[in-house]
């Protein structure tokens, strides 16, 4: 499953969605994409994890920025 994270940089700001990031993370759950990203900075400023569909993900596809993160 490819899951898309939607986290803030900087941990002293409050979120604000101009400066929303976004990545992808191929992983089983919810629980395994926290746990692969724990030793990243932004693991702790992390807003939503979504679970991409078919359709969604198709769609994310067409964007240049696409990437699944190898965590």
């Amino acid at each position: 499953m490819i899951f898309k994270v939607l986290y803030q940089e900087l941990p002293e700001e409050i979120p604000v969605r101009e400066r929303t990031n976004s990545l992808y993370v191929e992983a089983d759950s919810e629980r395994k994409v926290r746990q692969k990203l724990a030793d990243r900075n932004y693991n702790i400023n992390i807003e939503y994890i979504q679970k991409l569909d078919d359709a969604h993900l198709a769609y994310e596809k067409q964007s240049d920025q696409f990437e699944v993160e190898s965590v």
